[in-house]
């Protein structure tokens, strides 16, 4: 019994010693949501979204347990109107880096949130690609009027490559 102990933590000692980027297709930047206002029932999740994969990929889907509805969305200038639109997926070039960013492009809309989204908390974020398959990330709430900033760094979630 002592020795399958052994092994399973040498297992996880490799595990989490691996180095996180490598082999990996799509790498997700840090998520951010600002905090809601009052009875606010909508926010949005912005992040990045890097595809280092061969071919070319798509975010189909997304969920967390703080909305009822999750979509993913992108807003455009039409003359004088800005128009916000749900989309049924976000495509993904081979080597191509998208940032969202609020007030522009797209995001990830959270409908009908259970509950206020308040500064410093954090919730998960559950996206599903066409080809890298499912990932989780962590989302941080940022102070209302906080602008969202990406450091590259990512938030730990990575999907294998699939060429």
């Amino acid at each position: 019994m002592r020795l399958l102990r052994l092994f399973a933590f040498a297992l996880l000692f490799v595990a989490v010693g691996a180095p996180a980027q490598e082999g990996k297709s799509i790498v997700i930047g840090k998520a951010v949501a600002r905090a809601t206002v009052g009875k606010q029932a909508n926010g949005a999740a912005f992040l990045t979204i890097e595809n280092r994969g061969k071919g070319e990929d798509a975010l189909v889907s997304a969920s967390s347990p703080v909305a009822s509805i999750v979509e993913i969305h992108t807003m455009q200038m039409e003359g004088d109107v800005m128009k916000m639109r749900a989309l049924d997926q976000l495509p993904l070039k081979a080597g191509q880096t998208l940032e969202m960013k609020p007030g522009q492009g797209a995001h990830v809309m959270l409908i009908d949130l259970k509950e206020p989204l308040k500064a410093g908390q954090t919730f998960p974020l559950a996206l599903e690609f066409r080809k890298a398959g499912k990932l989780s990330v962590t989302v941080e709430v940022t102070a209302t009027g906080t602008a969202a900033k990406h450091d590259g760094k990512g938030s730990g979630a990575q999907a294998p490559r699939h060429d």
